[in-house]
C-alpha cells in the first residue's frame, strides 16, 4: 500500500460522480478502478493505457478469490433459479392458490395480505413486487381502495423486508462485498448490522402502520378518495395494466413455489452449520448461500422434469436465460470488489479516517454515511450500486478508526434502500408500478412521503447509534 494522500480520494469520487451524473453504475466503478490503477502505477500520462491493462486484470483477479467467486456464481444461480419458477407456473400457481383461499373478506384484510406476502417472500425483491401486486390488485379494486396504496404496500416490504433477511441474494450480494473488503467474520458482522438497519425496519413498520391505523398522508390521501369516488361512480380504473409472469404450457401449482423455496431456506443454515463445524456464525456465508440456491434450483428442476412442463433441454435454455438476467448485478459485484481492492492498496480509507477525526466528530459518522447512500442511491435509482460504491469506503473508515463496522455497514445498507425506495429511477420503483397497475408518476408522489419520514426517524436514530457506540 501507498502513502495516503488527497488522490486516494480520486477513485471513489469519480466513482461517485460518475454514477450521480451519467445513472451508468457499470461505467463509474470501472472508471474509479481505471484511475486507481492509474494512480498506483505512479500517475504518469504515458501510464494511462498500461493502467486500462491493469484494471481489467485487477478486475478478473477478483475471481481469484475463491469466496469472490461464489457469491458471484450464486447470482447466476439464484437467476436461473427465479426464471424457472416463473416459466414452470409456480408463481402463478401461488397466485392462484391465495385467490382460492378466499382469507380476504375486508379492506383492511386485502392490505394485510399484501403486506404478508411481501414479508414471506424475501427470496428476490422483483418476485416479492410481481406476485404481491398480481395477488392483491383485484382485491383492492373489490374493496375500493386505490393502487397507489397497493404500490405503497408492495414496495415498502419488498427490498426493506430482503435486505433485513441474508438467505436470500441480497444477503449474499452484501456478504461478498463485506468478504473481499477483508471483513473479519463478514456473516456475523452482516446479522449485527440487521437490527441496526434503522431505514428498512422502520419502513415496514410505517407501512404496518398505515394499514392498521389508515394512514394517508399528502397524495396518498387524494388516491384513497378518488378511487372510492370511481368505485362509487362505477367507473373503471384509469391506471395501466400489470405486467404479466412468463410461463410455458405448464399446470400452474402452489407447491412449485412452497418446495423449492423451503429447500433453499432450510439448505442455508445447514450449510452454515457444516462450513462452521458446528458454529453457525462461523460458517462460509459465501458456500451456504451457493449450496442452498443450487438445492433450490435441484428441487424446482426435478419438479419440471418430473411433472413434465419441461424437457432437460428446455430446462437447461431456462437456465442460462435465468442467469443471463443476473449478468448485470455479477457485473456490478465483480467491479464493486475490485474498486475495493484499489481504495486499500491506495489507503482510501485511513486518509478519510484521517480527515474526518478533525472535521467530524465519530457520532456522526452513521448518519452521514446513512444521507451520502441516500442521495446516491436515489439519484442513481440503485441501492445495489450504492452497496458497491459506498461499502469500501464506509468499511475502511470504520477499520481505521477502530470503530464497530456493523453501525457503518447499516447506515451504508440503510441509505441504499431509502434512496432506492424514493427515487423514479429506481427498476423496484417502476415494477412496483407495473405490478399494481398505477401510473408511475402516481406511485412515486404518493410514496414520497412514507419514505421522507422514514428517512427522518432513520437518520435521528444514526445519531443516537453514532452517539452511543462510536
Amino acid at each position: 500500500m501507498i502513502e495516503p494522500s488527497w488522490t486516494s480520494l480520486l477513485p471513489p469520487i469519480l466513482a461517485i460522480g460518475l454514477a450521480l451524473a451519467t445513472r451508468q453504475v457499470y461505467l463509474a466503478l470501472f472508471a474509479g478502478v481505471w484511475l486507481g490503477s492509474f494512480l498506483l502505477l505512479g500517475g504518469q500520462p504515458l501510464e494511462i493505457l498500461a493502467a486500462l491493462d491493469a484494471a481489467i486484470e485487477r478486475s478478473i483477479a477478483v475471481l481469484a478469490s475463491p469466496g469472490d467467486a461464489r457469491v458471484i456464481l450464486f447470482t447466476l444461480v439464484i437467476g436461473a433459479f427465479i426464471y424457472t419458477l416463473e416459466r414452470n407456473g409456480a408463481v402463478t400457481g401461488f397466485v392462484a392458490f391465495l385467490e382460492r383461499a378466499k382469507w380476504v373478506t375486508s379492506a383492511k384484510r386485502a392490505q394485510w395480505m399484501a403486506f404478508l406476502i411481501g414479508v414471506l417472500i424475501f427470496i428476490e425483491s422483483n418476485i416479492t413486487l410481481l406476485v404481491a401486486g398480481t395477488v392483491s390488485r383485484p382485491l383492492f379494486d373489490r374493496f375500493k381502495i386505490s393502487r397507489e396504496k397497493l404500490a405503497y404496500i408492495i414496495d415498502s416490504t419488498s427490498a426493506p423486508i430482503c435486505i433485513l433477511i441474508p438467505l436470500n441474494a441480497w444477503g449474499a450480494f452484501n456478504l461478498g462485498l463485506l468478504e473481499g473488503l477483508g471483513v473479519q467474520e463478514p456473516l456475523k458482522v452482516f446479522l449485527s448490522s440487521i437490527p441496526m438497519n434503522l431505514y428498512a425496519i422502520t419502513a415496514v413498520a410505517l407501512t404496518a402502520f398505515s394499514i392498521s391505523r389508515n394512514y394517508n398522508p399528502g397524495a396518498m390521501s387524494q388516491a384513497e378518495s378518488k378511487a372510492k369516488e370511481r368505485a362509487a361512480n362505477n367507473e373503471a380504473s384509469t391506471a395501466v395494466d400489470p405486467i404479466e409472469f412468463e410461463k410455458d404450457n405448464s399446470v400452474p401449482r402452489a407447491l412449485n413455489m412452497l418446495l423449492p423455496i423451503v429447500a433453499l431456506i432450510i439448505a442455508m443454515p445447514i450449510g452454515l452449520y457444516v462450513t462452521g463445524n458446528g458454529d453457525l456464525l462461523a460458517g462460509s456465508g459465501s458456500k451456504s448461500v451457493l449450496w442452498a440456491s443450487l438445492i433450490g434450483l435441484l428441487v424446482i428442476s426435478l419438479l419440471s422434469l418430473i411433472q413434465r412442463n419441461m424437457n432437460l433441454t428446455q430446462l437447461s435454455n431456462v437456465w442460462m436465460r435465468g442467469a443471463g438476467r443476473m449478468l448485470p448485478i455479477a457485473t456490478i459485484l465483480l467491479l464493486a470488489l475490485a474498486l475495493g481492492s484499489v481504495a486499500r492498496e491506495l489507503g482510501t480509507g485511513i486518509y478519510i479516517a484521517g480527515l474526518i477525526g478533525d472535521s467530524i466528530a465519530i457520532w456522526l459518522l452513521p448518519a452521514v454515511i446513512f444521507a451520502i447512500s441516500g442521495l446516491i442511491a436515489f439519484s442513481v435509482g440503485s441501492s445495489w450500486g450504492t452497496f458497491s460504491i459506498m461499502l469500501p469506503i464506509a468499511i475502511p473508515v470504520a477499520a481505521a478508526m477502530g470503530a464497530e463496522p456493523a453501525v457503518f455497514v447499516a447506515a451504508v445498507l440503510s441509505g441504499g434502500i431509502f434512496g432506492d425506495h424514493a427515487s423514479p429511477i429506481s427498476d423496484t420503483t417502476i415494477v412496483a408500478s407495473l405490478a399494481s397497475g398505477t401510473e408511475h408518476i402516481d406511485h412515486v408522489k404518493t410514496q414520497l412521503p412514507y419514505a421522507l419520514i422514514a428517512g427522518a426517524i432513520s437518520a435521528v436514530g444514526f445519531v443516537v447509534l453514532g452517539f452511543v457506540l462510536l
